[in-house]
């Protein structure tokens, strides 16, 4: 029998166990299929352990170098696809001591000093997650781009603003397009949050109760980058806080690009007609040879369900755990790591997309000249020539009911009939009536007059240069 407990898993866990695992067993608890992607964090943390072992005296130096030239050759062997991943090691942590042991012998025993899988797997999990937060910043930052982009060149385009999917107001597209940088803004701003309470270092912990061993935490935190320490050994090994935060941040996002898909499957259909998508983001139909589907951005609406249910695994899983390391624990990963995937690839697509963006401005300000959008407007104009508003609101109901009758617009009201409703109504309300008439005027802070989305646009430009 091999002197590695690790070498003879596949005869008993330990010494304490009088049988070997089941196959069933193995496959029903082991997770080096999925986790194997966590292998670079491992690796990491392992070196910045040994690193502090050694400077405490606990393990010598030539043990360190031992464990560096091991871990190099590790490495080498996962980028080059050698690496023997096995599954009665359940998992990467376990496949990689004993792969190191196997390499530089001792030495690689004594890696695990001072250490758990239990404050392992949560700093690896934490390290990779780090990672991925900078990644999906930058993808963010990318989407803002590509939506300010569009909307620098239609700041003048008139649109219908809708409220309860009738049309309510003009608006620019450029206005309506910014709201969504707004909302991807938050979500950056989200992720940057929980990068903050990611980037704490649970190793150290051990199995829950810390170690006898004189270990620096301060310093593996140091040279792992971590901003500091979980403070309680219990809370450090069972916390999975950042990764609920996390999924809760990804479903917030995913649902303002489900939110813009589906405005974008709107848009595109035949009964707005206000866009048109690049064929490279359409599909066709089996049958109808005319179709051109707008599968990207259906599939980006649906997969925010997707994203949604993890965070509802995560959520659910954590609930009734009691302190401090249990199994279940296992299964934050996939869902994880699916959502990071998911929210990645779903940033990436729709920021391509959105680029390809064809807008049909005439389509656009004809729907706009729908549903007397200029209403309010008529109402405004007779609130500045001194009637209350709550009459001014009654007096163009009456207009607007005239004009349904009659089949014509407000604009196309002869201005003797206007002044039937209220006689303060004069030549200058057909200015106010107009699209854009309705849009230059409103020039308040976060309005839709050309001038203030001008000025937004700068805005985010200057913001995202700093990303």
């Amino acid at each position: 029998m091999s002197h590695d407990p690790l070498a003879n898993k596949q005869q008993a866990w330990s010494a304490l166990f009088s049988e070997p695992m089941s196959e069933l067993v193995q496959r029903y608890t082991a997770s080096v299929g999925f986790d194997q992607r966590l292998w670079r964090a491992d690796i990491e943390g392992s070196l910045a352990h040994a690193e502090m072992l050694a400077a405490q005296g606990v393990v010598s130096a030539d043990d360190l170098a031992d464990i560096r030239r091991g871990m190099a050759a590790i490495t080498s062997e996962i980028e080059s696809g050698q690496f023997p991943w096995k599954l009665e090691l359940e998992d990467v942590h376990l496949n990689i001591e004993a792969r190191l042991t196997a390499l530089v012998g001792d030495a690689g025993k004594r890696l695990h000093t001072g250490r758990s899988r239990n404050d392992q797997v949560a700093t690896d999990v934490r390290l990779w997650l780090r990672g991925e937060i900078d990644r999906l910043a930058a993808l963010l930052a990318e989407m803002q781009r590509s939506l300010v982009a569009l909307a620098a060149v239609h700041t003048e385009t008139v649109m219908p603003g809708y409220t309860h999917m009738q049309v309510a107001q003009p608006v620019s597209f450029a206005h309506h397009l910014l709201a969504y940088v707004e909302m991807f803004s938050r979500d950056a701003e989200r992720l940057a949050d929980v990068r903050r309470r990611t980037n704490r270092l649970p190793l150290g912990a051990a199995a829950l109760a810390g170690t006898s061993y004189p270990l620096d935490r301060e310093r593996v935190a140091r040279t792992l980058g971590f901003d500091g320490v979980c403070q309680n050994s219990l809370d450090a090994v069972s916390d999975r806080d950042f990764a609920l935060e996390f999924s809760a941040a990804a479903s917030i996002c995913m649902v303002h690009v489900s939110r813009l898909a589906e405005e974008i499957v709107l848009w595109m259909s035949q009964n707005f007609g206000f866009i048109d998508l690049a064929d490279r983001y359409c599909t066709g139909s089996s049958i109808m040879p005319q179709k051109r589907n707008p599968d990207v951005a259906e599939l980006a609406r649906g997969k925010s369900g997707r994203v949604v249910g993890h965070l509802m695994a995560l959520l659910t899983l954590m609930k009734g755990q009691p302190l401090t390391y249990n199994k279940d624990n296992q299964e934050d990963k996939e869902p994880l790591f699916d959502t990071v995937d998911t929210l990645a690839d779903t940033l990436r697509i729709m920021a391509e997309m959105v680029g390809g963006i064809e807008v049909k401005t005439d389509a656009m300000e004809r729907a706009a000249l729908k549903g007397y959008a200029t209403a309010t407007d008529l109402a405004d104009y007779l609130v500045k020539k001194g009637l209350p508003f709550r009459s001014a609101h009654e007096v163009v109901a009456h207009a607007v009911k005239n004009a349904i009758a009659r089949g014509l617009d407000l604009a196309q009201l002869p201005l003797a009939e206007l002044q039937q409703f209220d006689a303060r109504i004069g030549e200058d309300v057909f200015a106010v009536l107009t699209l854009r008439g309705s849009l230059a005027a409103r020039q308040g802070l976060g309005g839709t007059a050309p001038v203030q989305v001008r000025a937004q646009i700068e805005r985010h430009r200057a913001r995202l240069r700093a990303v």
